[in-house]
């Protein structure tokens, strides 16, 4: 396969697998429109996405295959994780005088990357999907397999980028506390239910 189409499948591999709603696509949707920490949170899934791919593509993707359990903690552990950040989340939005980021005191850097951190790597299809599928795809291609990483870590980076600065133009339309509101429902609803959901798969 001539090199360019090597990394073009990958980016494509990539952002289709990325680019669906989940708990960290909706973290990043919401820091960029408090405008907090955006860069520092777009550098760190992106950079988490790289590692992931890397290890995926080195061959650790068999390992995990080979030792679901690692995959089963990360399952139950994260099901509980975004149970509770979702009725955060329920909590926002059932009170007003929270949801106005004027209002609010801006969150400490160290927590909201370790939320990120939380919302990463305790999220088992991070595994199944960028470390085994990716890597497993990756690997088919040889000695081309790097450079197919080095593309969907592209995607990723682009994806973050754009969902995280993208959403900052946003601000002004969630300056009020009833837009907030919705936000921060359909933030609950979305990590109450992949909560659910990792529990019951």
């Amino acid at each position: 396969m001539p090199t360019p189409l090597v990394f073009a499948t990958g980016f494509l591999t990539s952002i289709t697998l990325i680019a669906a709603i989940g708990a960290q696509n909706a973290f990043v949707l919401r820091q960029g429109i408090r405008r907090e920490h955006v860069g520092a949170v777009v550098t760190l899934c992106a950079v988490s996405d790289l590692a992931l791919i890397a290890i995926g593509i080195a061959g650790f993707g068999a390992v995990i295959a080979a030792h679901p359990d690692v995959v089963t903690v990360a399952k139950f552990g994260g099901a509980a994780f975004l149970v509770g950040y979702g009725l955060l989340a329920a909590k926002r939005a059932l009170t007003p005088g929270t949801l106005t980021p004027s209002d609010v005191s801006p969150a400490r850097l160290g927590a909201v990357l370790a939320t990120c951190l939380a919302l990463t790597f305790l999220n088992p299809h991070v595994y199944l999907d960028t470390v085994v599928l990716i890597g497993a795809l990756a690997n088919e291609h040889r000695d081309a397999r790097w450079l197919f990483g080095i593309g969907a870590a592209a995607a990723s980076a682009v994806w973050f980028t754009t969902l995280g600065y993208g959403a900052t133009r946003l601000s002004a339309l969630f300056g009020r506390p009833a837009t907030w509101r919705v936000l921060d429902g359909a933030v609950a609803v979305t990590m109450i239910s992949l909560g659910v959901y990792l529990a019951a798969s």
